[in-house]
Protein backbone atom coordinates (compact mmCIF):
# COMPACT_ATOMS: atom_id res chain seq x y z
CA UNK A 1 0.00 0.00 0.00
CA UNK A 2 0.85 3.25 -0.70
CA UNK A 3 2.16 6.00 2.23
CA UNK A 4 0.33 8.93 2.18
CA UNK A 5 2.39 11.05 3.63
CA UNK A 6 4.14 12.48 0.28
CA UNK A 7 0.96 13.22 -0.36
CA UNK A 8 0.00 15.41 2.02
CA UNK A 9 3.57 17.07 1.93
CA UNK A 10 3.07 17.65 -1.58
CA UNK A 11 -0.63 19.03 -0.91
CA UNK A 12 1.00 21.41 2.03
CA UNK A 13 3.65 22.90 -0.50
CA UNK A 14 0.73 23.51 -2.62
CA UNK A 15 -1.25 25.20 -0.17
CA UNK A 16 1.94 27.29 0.28
CA UNK A 17 2.57 28.37 -3.31
CA UNK A 18 -1.17 29.22 -3.59
CA UNK A 19 -1.47 30.93 0.02
CA UNK A 20 1.08 33.72 -1.27
CA UNK A 21 -0.27 33.50 -5.45
CA UNK A 22 -3.03 36.19 -4.36
CA UNK A 23 -1.02 39.06 -3.20
CA UNK A 24 1.52 38.15 -6.04
CA UNK A 25 -0.83 38.24 -8.68
CA UNK A 26 -3.34 40.98 -7.74
CA UNK A 27 0.53 42.89 -8.09
CA UNK A 28 1.15 42.41 -11.77
CA UNK A 29 -2.72 42.72 -12.49
CA UNK A 30 -3.15 46.27 -10.16
CA UNK A 31 -0.40 47.61 -12.43
CA UNK A 32 -2.01 47.43 -15.58
CA UNK A 33 0.83 46.09 -16.93
CA UNK A 34 -1.15 43.00 -18.68
CA UNK A 35 -4.46 41.80 -18.72
CA UNK A 36 -5.80 39.14 -16.43
CA UNK A 37 -6.35 37.03 -20.22
CA UNK A 38 -2.88 38.01 -21.02
CA UNK A 39 -1.71 36.85 -18.18
CA UNK A 40 -3.71 33.63 -18.25
CA UNK A 41 -2.02 32.65 -21.84
CA UNK A 42 1.39 33.46 -20.45
CA UNK A 43 0.93 31.00 -18.06
CA UNK A 44 -0.81 28.06 -19.60
CA UNK A 45 2.32 28.43 -22.22
CA UNK A 46 4.48 28.33 -20.20
CA UNK A 47 3.11 25.20 -18.26
CA UNK A 48 2.20 23.83 -21.24
CA UNK A 49 6.08 23.95 -22.79
CA UNK A 50 7.68 22.96 -19.08
CA UNK A 51 5.12 19.66 -19.05
CA UNK A 52 6.04 18.84 -22.79
CA UNK A 53 9.90 19.41 -22.36
CA UNK A 54 10.26 17.41 -19.11
CA UNK A 55 8.27 14.31 -20.54
CA UNK A 56 10.31 14.32 -23.42
CA UNK A 57 12.28 11.23 -22.25
CA UNK A 58 9.59 9.17 -21.27
CA UNK A 59 7.71 6.69 -23.52
CA UNK A 60 4.04 7.72 -24.60
CA UNK A 61 1.24 5.04 -24.67
CA UNK A 62 -1.59 5.20 -26.54
CA UNK A 63 -4.45 6.75 -24.87
CA UNK A 64 -7.70 5.70 -25.64
CA UNK A 65 -10.44 7.57 -27.62
CA UNK A 66 -12.70 7.95 -24.13
CA UNK A 67 -9.85 8.77 -21.85
CA UNK A 68 -8.91 11.77 -24.85
CA UNK A 69 -12.10 12.85 -24.24
CA UNK A 70 -11.96 12.97 -20.42
CA UNK A 71 -8.28 15.05 -21.19
CA UNK A 72 -10.12 17.30 -23.55
CA UNK A 73 -12.85 18.45 -20.41
CA UNK A 74 -10.16 18.64 -17.73
CA UNK A 75 -8.50 20.89 -19.93
CA UNK A 76 -11.52 23.18 -20.16
CA UNK A 77 -12.56 23.19 -16.49
CA UNK A 78 -8.50 22.31 -14.93
CA UNK A 79 -6.86 24.95 -17.48
CA UNK A 80 -8.74 27.52 -19.09
CA UNK A 81 -12.26 28.06 -17.57
CA UNK A 82 -10.54 27.76 -14.08
CA UNK A 83 -7.70 30.10 -14.86
CA UNK A 84 -9.59 32.99 -17.05
CA UNK A 85 -12.37 32.99 -14.12
CA UNK A 86 -10.11 33.22 -11.11
CA UNK A 87 -7.97 35.84 -13.03
CA UNK A 88 -10.54 37.64 -13.96
CA UNK A 89 -12.31 37.46 -10.73
CA UNK A 90 -9.28 38.88 -8.63
CA UNK A 91 -9.01 41.32 -11.50
CA UNK A 92 -12.00 43.10 -10.09
CA UNK A 93 -11.98 41.88 -6.48
CA UNK A 94 -9.94 42.15 -3.82
CA UNK A 95 -7.26 38.91 -3.11
CA UNK A 96 -9.58 38.74 0.57
CA UNK A 97 -12.77 37.93 -1.29
CA UNK A 98 -11.57 35.70 -3.57
CA UNK A 99 -9.60 33.25 -0.60
CA UNK A 100 -12.98 33.42 1.28
CA UNK A 101 -14.85 32.03 -1.78
CA UNK A 102 -12.64 29.39 -2.80
CA UNK A 103 -13.72 27.56 0.69
CA UNK A 104 -16.41 26.49 -0.89
CA UNK A 105 -14.21 24.27 -3.41
CA UNK A 106 -14.18 21.13 -0.96
CA UNK A 107 -18.13 21.55 -0.51
CA UNK A 108 -18.54 21.65 -4.26
CA UNK A 109 -16.25 18.25 -4.49
CA UNK A 110 -17.78 16.15 -1.93
CA UNK A 111 -21.13 17.80 -3.49
CA UNK A 112 -20.22 16.55 -7.48
CA UNK A 113 -18.61 13.13 -6.50
CA UNK A 114 -21.63 12.34 -5.15
CA UNK A 115 -23.77 13.40 -8.24
CA UNK A 116 -21.03 12.27 -10.35
CA UNK A 117 -19.46 9.10 -9.54
CA UNK A 118 -22.87 8.23 -7.31
CA UNK A 119 -20.28 8.00 -3.80
CA UNK A 120 -21.97 8.18 -0.37
CA UNK A 121 -20.45 11.58 1.72
CA UNK A 122 -18.88 10.26 4.48
CA UNK A 123 -19.84 11.99 7.73
CA UNK A 124 -16.63 12.66 9.40
CA UNK A 125 -15.49 14.34 6.27
CA UNK A 126 -18.79 16.14 5.63
CA UNK A 127 -17.65 17.55 9.15
CA UNK A 128 -14.38 18.32 8.35
CA UNK A 129 -15.00 20.42 5.22
CA UNK A 130 -17.82 22.26 7.72
CA UNK A 131 -15.44 22.30 10.36
CA UNK A 132 -12.32 23.81 8.49
CA UNK A 133 -14.53 26.21 6.33
CA UNK A 134 -15.42 27.67 9.30
CA UNK A 135 -11.73 27.94 10.55
CA UNK A 136 -11.02 29.73 7.64
CA UNK A 137 -13.72 32.22 7.35
CA UNK A 138 -12.95 33.40 10.98
CA UNK A 139 -9.20 33.73 9.62
CA UNK A 140 -10.32 35.57 7.18
CA UNK A 141 -13.36 37.73 8.42
CA UNK A 142 -11.56 39.00 11.39
CA UNK A 143 -8.52 42.17 12.10
CA UNK A 144 -6.78 43.26 9.64
CA UNK A 145 -8.84 43.14 6.27
CA UNK A 146 -10.34 46.08 5.74
CA UNK A 147 -11.53 45.42 1.90
CA UNK A 148 -13.85 43.37 2.96
CA UNK A 149 -16.60 45.65 1.04
CA UNK A 150 -14.52 46.47 -1.80
CA UNK A 151 -15.26 43.56 -3.97
CA UNK A 152 -17.01 43.25 -7.07
CA UNK A 153 -20.38 41.30 -7.43
CA UNK A 154 -19.23 40.22 -10.95
CA UNK A 155 -15.68 39.44 -9.77
CA UNK A 156 -17.11 37.14 -7.09
CA UNK A 157 -19.17 35.49 -9.08
CA UNK A 158 -16.54 34.54 -11.36
CA UNK A 159 -14.20 33.48 -8.60
CA UNK A 160 -17.27 31.38 -8.08
CA UNK A 161 -17.13 29.82 -11.19
CA UNK A 162 -13.40 29.27 -10.82
CA UNK A 163 -14.18 27.05 -7.64
CA UNK A 164 -16.43 25.26 -9.15
CA UNK A 165 -14.26 24.63 -12.20
CA UNK A 166 -11.55 23.59 -10.02
CA UNK A 167 -13.84 21.11 -8.38
CA UNK A 168 -14.97 19.28 -11.61
CA UNK A 169 -11.71 19.65 -12.50
CA UNK A 170 -10.23 17.08 -9.67
CA UNK A 171 -12.71 14.76 -9.74
CA UNK A 172 -12.51 14.01 -13.83
CA UNK A 173 -8.75 13.73 -13.47
CA UNK A 174 -8.48 11.49 -10.47
CA UNK A 175 -9.10 8.20 -12.91
CA UNK A 176 -6.68 9.14 -15.21
CA UNK A 177 -4.10 10.24 -12.70
CA UNK A 178 -5.04 6.23 -11.38
CA UNK A 179 -4.26 5.17 -14.78
CA UNK A 180 -0.75 7.34 -16.50
CA UNK A 181 2.08 8.76 -14.58
CA UNK A 182 0.84 11.98 -13.60
CA UNK A 183 3.53 13.96 -16.51
CA UNK A 184 1.49 12.32 -18.97
CA UNK A 185 -2.14 13.52 -18.03
CA UNK A 186 -0.71 16.96 -17.41
CA UNK A 187 0.80 18.16 -20.74
CA UNK A 188 -2.29 16.82 -22.39
CA UNK A 189 -4.53 18.18 -20.05
CA UNK A 190 -2.51 22.13 -20.69
CA UNK A 191 -2.33 21.30 -24.48
CA UNK A 192 -5.91 21.25 -24.88
CA UNK A 193 -6.45 23.89 -22.36
CA UNK A 194 -3.97 26.15 -24.24
CA UNK A 195 -6.01 26.26 -27.22
CA UNK A 196 -9.68 27.36 -25.34
CA UNK A 197 -7.29 30.02 -23.14
CA UNK A 198 -5.62 31.27 -27.02
CA UNK A 199 -8.51 32.53 -27.94
CA UNK A 200 -9.67 34.79 -24.86
CA UNK A 201 -5.87 35.67 -24.04
CA UNK A 202 -3.98 36.46 -27.17
CA UNK A 203 -5.57 39.88 -27.54
CA UNK A 204 -4.36 40.96 -23.93
CA UNK A 205 -1.09 39.63 -24.80
CA UNK A 206 -0.23 41.48 -27.51
CA UNK A 207 -1.23 44.77 -26.00
CA UNK A 208 0.88 44.60 -22.48
CA UNK A 209 3.37 46.87 -21.76
CA UNK A 210 6.00 44.21 -21.68
CA UNK A 211 8.77 47.00 -22.12
CA UNK A 212 7.35 48.69 -18.45
CA UNK A 213 8.17 45.45 -16.52
CA UNK A 214 10.18 46.23 -13.57
CA UNK A 215 12.03 43.82 -11.43
CA UNK A 216 9.28 43.10 -8.82
CA UNK A 217 6.82 42.50 -11.53
CA UNK A 218 8.88 40.36 -13.48
CA UNK A 219 9.67 38.25 -10.12
CA UNK A 220 6.16 38.03 -9.43
CA UNK A 221 5.26 37.13 -13.00
CA UNK A 222 8.25 34.38 -13.07
CA UNK A 223 6.45 33.20 -9.57
CA UNK A 224 3.14 32.99 -11.30
CA UNK A 225 4.31 31.29 -14.39
CA UNK A 226 6.33 28.98 -12.92
CA UNK A 227 5.40 28.24 -9.13
CA UNK A 228 1.64 28.80 -8.89
CA UNK A 229 1.33 26.99 -12.15
CA UNK A 230 3.89 24.30 -12.70
CA UNK A 231 4.85 22.72 -9.77
CA UNK A 232 1.52 23.20 -8.28
CA UNK A 233 -0.01 21.08 -10.49
CA UNK A 234 2.50 18.68 -10.85
CA UNK A 235 2.23 18.67 -6.97
CA UNK A 236 -1.74 18.16 -7.24
CA UNK A 237 -1.43 15.67 -9.90
CA UNK A 238 1.02 13.46 -8.00
CA UNK A 239 -0.74 14.01 -4.70
CA UNK A 240 -4.22 12.59 -6.90
CA UNK A 241 -2.53 9.59 -7.39
CA UNK A 242 -2.91 8.35 -3.74
CA UNK A 243 -5.82 10.74 -2.05
CA UNK A 244 -9.02 11.59 -2.76
CA UNK A 245 -10.10 14.96 -4.31
CA UNK A 246 -12.03 16.33 -1.51
CA UNK A 247 -8.73 15.50 0.47
CA UNK A 248 -6.64 17.55 -2.09
CA UNK A 249 -9.34 20.47 -1.74
CA UNK A 250 -9.68 20.55 1.67
CA UNK A 251 -5.97 21.44 1.47
CA UNK A 252 -7.26 25.15 0.20
CA UNK A 253 -8.33 25.64 3.57
CA UNK A 254 -4.39 26.37 4.81
CA UNK A 255 -4.13 29.51 2.36
CA UNK A 256 -5.55 31.75 4.14
CA UNK A 257 -3.66 30.41 7.77
CA UNK A 258 -0.83 30.06 5.86
CA UNK A 259 -0.39 33.78 4.44
CA UNK A 260 -1.49 34.87 7.95
CA UNK A 261 1.63 33.14 9.14
CA UNK A 262 3.51 34.22 7.08
CA UNK A 263 2.41 38.11 7.99
CA UNK A 264 3.22 37.21 11.57
CA UNK A 265 6.82 36.05 11.08
CA UNK A 266 7.38 39.55 9.03
CA UNK A 267 6.04 41.60 11.88
CA UNK A 268 2.67 42.53 9.57
CA UNK A 269 0.27 40.48 11.81
CA UNK A 270 -0.04 39.94 15.51
CA UNK A 271 -1.32 36.44 17.32
CA UNK A 272 -4.76 36.93 18.24
CA UNK A 273 -7.71 34.35 20.04
CA UNK A 274 -9.69 34.37 16.80
CA UNK A 275 -6.13 33.31 14.57
CA UNK A 276 -5.29 30.34 17.01
CA UNK A 277 -8.89 29.17 17.34
CA UNK A 278 -8.99 29.22 13.19
CA UNK A 279 -5.55 27.54 13.14
CA UNK A 280 -7.37 24.82 14.90
CA UNK A 281 -10.28 24.03 13.58
CA UNK A 282 -8.42 23.91 10.09
CA UNK A 283 -6.39 21.26 11.28
CA UNK A 284 -8.70 18.87 12.83
CA UNK A 285 -10.77 19.34 9.62
CA UNK A 286 -8.08 18.96 7.06
CA UNK A 287 -7.52 15.49 9.41
CA UNK A 288 -10.51 14.32 9.28
CA UNK A 289 -11.50 14.73 5.86
CA UNK A 290 -8.07 13.39 4.95
CA UNK A 291 -8.88 10.43 7.74
CA UNK A 292 -8.76 6.69 5.66
CA UNK A 293 -10.92 4.46 6.84
CA UNK A 294 -9.49 1.29 8.02
CA UNK A 295 -10.56 -1.62 6.11
CA UNK A 296 -12.50 -4.04 8.49
CA UNK A 297 -10.64 -7.62 9.68
CA UNK A 298 -11.71 -10.72 8.13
Amino acid sequence: MKSNWPAHLALFAVAVIYGANYSIAKVVLSGDYIGPLGFILARVLTATALFWMTGLWRPTPAIPRKDMGRLVLCGLFGVASNQLLFFSGLDRTTPIHASLIMVLTPVLVLLLSALIERRSIRKERAFGVVLAGIGAIILILQGRHQGLSDGDVLGDLMVAGNATSYALYLILVRPLMAKYQPNLVLKWVFLFGTFFVMFFGWPQALDARWQDFTPLIILCFIYVLIFTTFFAYGLNAFALQRVAPVTVSAYIYLQPLIAAFIALLIGQETLTIPKILSAVLIFMGVYLVSMERKPKSA
